[in-house]
């Protein structure tokens, strides 16, 4: 189902017609399963496509009948609000931190004005939302408050500008049993005992603006006989005027005290109270035999005998893993608690020795709840790290594993100039499990690690950007390719650290990361093979071959760029230098070097030669340069390990022409035989998609082709008709990008 709603969601403009005042209206509608239109909503908000636009679908009441609807974050204005979610019968309705221009006040005059609304909306969240009732008289708007909603049980208004007076229009709804006013500028909660009957969660964290004796606030939750949850936590990381011990000393009377205060508690969230102490939780826990969570996060008590002797009490804590957990589970909307609970998971998972998705997806989601907090991310990715670090990401579930990447993109992309956030990133995604097998946004990665390695030279930092870099850009489409290859910026980068390893010659990972980046990059790019010469990337790569002569995988990788900038004919010229030419020929001729140098050095030699019309070099050169390519070829042993993987073939057609010298010839169908043999499926696919294997068939039967060519071209064309007998052949084939 989940696939479907996404399926529906990437294909709305497709399915959708628009009306006259530019909403969107699905073209044909069938009646949908009522839970369906609910979890279609809700997926179109979570992927950030639900609008004044699109959410015009809904309009349609009959077909699409929403019940628990779901806009939370998403931009709408009043008008769309009223004309697409008032007319359905509605029993729950999220609007938390709607923008758009939406208001408080909208919702409740909108909901108000359906009849089903008023008596039918049990749960309505508005938090994070300016209520802005004046708003509404200025347009002239009967005033109406949330005791209109007569149906309503659940309230949420946490972050929100609740008053004193709003508060006491809403102790007059009879049903109300769940309240949150946390964060919000509420002075007095005499008003709650209106609802002293009903009311059975209270939550009231950070009310700083409380201005209440202890007495007069004791008073008041002394008349609460049905309350079962009261969350008086607090910010502990807050800097304001209060000291916030009147606070604390109802926290101390009402632990000590008499277990007929709030008789039906058994739930209790004092995090961040900086006064508890051991013995009033002990008394408390002691007295409280029903209880079955307190919330003990940044208290300094959570550890307490007392509470971790009862096995059947949760409680958010530092104390071990389970509390931790607890309270990232709880907390997630609040980053003071998301903060402090991520400092103590990552002591308590440096060490981590199994998987633990479930931990993951909680600092995932701490992440993504606070998308711009640098606190949160500060620790969230040094979590992320620990817990997907050497083997522990192959156990991991890989959508999982998809959307903490995304995370942590997202972090490199907010925190550009955060040093530490940067790190962790960069460290968490150094996996070759995960940049080869997780799907996630590889151009991106890509580009967000090019940019942090202009501005670090810490060699280990250094290696670890260039080999993502090495991985990400052999795993990008050809489009994405194309588009990362144009910037001028990358390859001055890479040639950079090229040439900062050659000063000094030395051979290291980053060396042969930066070199293959290199070639990925310029591989059928004509755009990035001029940018390569550009930055006089030509000169260095002359450099690096001399000077690393006795290190064959350097000079494969670089030798496989130069074989790219040989393959586009206008840059042939530049390659036409005497001593450049000499030494490939050198490095082609010689027995004891690996056949991986040697064939590309072949693969240069074949594309140069291969057009008499642009040689400007003696004549006998060429003459020998054909004669060494039929000779050396004909002593190569096939590598057992692939050596080489290719976009497409269409560099080998112009060599493929029966005209072409043999040498030339040979050197192709020697290469195709060679990928052909060890990826038959991919590469035989892609003779076929792209036309050689005419080419094949002309050549193999040409009186003139040399009897070696032509013993290649049949045997390449043995394996297509091979693989062509095989069922599903050349289906759902696509090449490598």
């Amino acid at each position: 189902l989940d696939l479907c709603l996404a399926q529906v969601c990437s294909s709305l403009d497709a399915l959708c017609s628009v009306r006259a005042d530019g909403s969107m209206s699905l073209i044909w509608a069938p009646l949908f399963p009522q839970e369906m239109a609910d979890q279609l909503l809700l997926k179109m908000a979570e992927k950030g496509i639900l609008n004044d636009t699109s959410i015009g679908i809904f309009q349609n009441c009959k077909e699409l009948r929403l019940r628990r609807a779901s806009i939370r974050g998403c931009p709408l204005s009043a008008e769309a609000f009223h004309t697409t979610i008032c007319p359905h019968r509605l029993l729950e309705l999220d609007a938390s931190r709607v923008s758009g221009g939406l208001t408080g006040a909208d919702v409740v005059s909108g909901l108000s004005s359906s009849p089903e609304c008023r008596s039918g909306l049990q749960r309505l969240s508005l938090s994070g939302l300016q209520l802005d009732w004046e708003s509404l008289e200025e347009e002239g708007v009967a005033r109406v408050g949330f005791s209109s909603l007569q149906g309503l049980r659940a309230l949420n208004l946490s972050n929100t500008d609740t008053s004193d007076a709003v508060l006491e229009d809403i102790c007059n709804l009879p049903h109300l049993e769940t309240l949150d006013i946390s964060c919000t500028p509420v002075s007095q909660l005499t008003a709650l005992t209106g609802c002293r009957n009903t009311l059975r969660a209270l939550v009231a964290h950070r009310l700083r603006q409380l201005d209440m004796p202890p007495a007069s606030l004791l008073f008041v939750f002394s008349h609460l006989n049905a309350l079962r949850h009261l969350d008086f936590s607090d910010d502990h990381f807050a800097e304001d005027d209060g000291d916030g011990r009147d606070g604390d000393e109802v926290v101390r009377q009402l632990l000590e005290g008499s277990p007929q205060l709030l008789p039906s508690l058994v739930s209790l969230d004092l995090s961040g109270r900086k006064r508890v102490s051991e013995d009033a939780i002990r008394a408390f826990v002691e007295s409280r035999k029903s209880l079955i969570f307190m919330g003990l996060l940044a208290t300094g008590v959570s550890a307490c005998d007392a509470v971790s002797s009862q096995k059947n009490l949760k409680v958010t804590g530092e104390a071990n893993e389970d509390q931790v957990c607890e309270a990232l589970g709880r907390y997630g909307e609040r980053e003071c608690f998301v903060r402090e609970a991520l400092v103590h998971l990552y002591n308590l998972t440096t060490d981590a020795g199994q998987p633990q998705p479930d931990m993951l997806k909680l600092v995932v989601s701490g992440m993504r709840s606070h998308a711009t907090s640098l606190h949160v991310h500060l620790v969230a990715t040094a979590c992320v790290f620990n817990l997907t670090t050497q083997d522990l990401a192959e156990a991991m579930p890989v959508r999982l594993l998809s959307s903490t990447v995304t995370q942590l993109l997202h972090a490199m992309k907010t925190f550009p100039r955060h040093q530490q956030v940067q790190k962790n990133c960069l460290l968490a995604l150094c996996s070759d499990y995960i940049l080869q097998d997780v799907p996630f946004d590889k151009y991106l990665a890509a580009t967000l690690v090019i940019n942090w390695l202009s501005s670090h030279e810490d060699p280990t930092l250094q290696r670890m950007a260039v080999a993502v870099i090495s991985i990400l850009v052999a795993k990008l489409s050809t489009e994405e390719t194309a588009k990362l290859s144009k910037d001028v910026f990358i390859m001055k980068q890479l040639l950079a650290i090229v040439q900062q390893k050659a000063m000094v010659g030395v051979v290291d990972s980053t060396l042969k990361f930066a070199l293959s980046a290199l070639w990925n990059l310029t591989d059928e790019m004509p755009a990035a093979a001029r940018n390569f010469i550009q930055c006089q990337g030509l000169e260095l790569y002359e450099e690096v071959l001399e000077s690393y002569y006795n290190e064959p995988s350097i000079q494969q990788k670089v030798l496989g760029l130069l074989n790219n900038i040989s393959e586009v004919e206008e840059l042939q010229s530049d390659l036409m230098e005497e001593d450049l030419l000499e030494h490939i020929l050198s490095l082609l001729k010689d027995p004891q070097l690996e056949v991986g140098v040697r064939y590309f050095a072949g693969g240069i030699l074949a594309q140069i030669a291969s057009r008499p019309e642009v040689w400007m070099l003696d004549e006998e050169l060429r003459g020998a340069v054909l004669q060494q390519l039929h000779e050396s070829i004909t002593t190569w042993t096939q590598p057992e390990r692939e050596m080489v993987s290719y976009r497409s073939f269409h560099p080998f057609c112009p060599l493929l022409q029966t005209r072409q010298p043999p040498g030339v010839q040979l050197w192709a169908v020697w290469a195709i035989h060679l990928v052909c043999s060890q990826n038959t499926s991919h590469y035989c696919s892609m003779l076929e998609k792209e036309g050689l294997t005419e080419l094949l068939k002309a050549l193999a039967s040409h009186p003139d082709t040399h009897g070696d060519v032509r013993g290649l071209s049949d045997g390449i064309l043995r394996l297509v008709e091979q693989h062509q007998s095989l069922p599903g052949a050349f289906k759902n084939q696509t090449p490598n990008s």
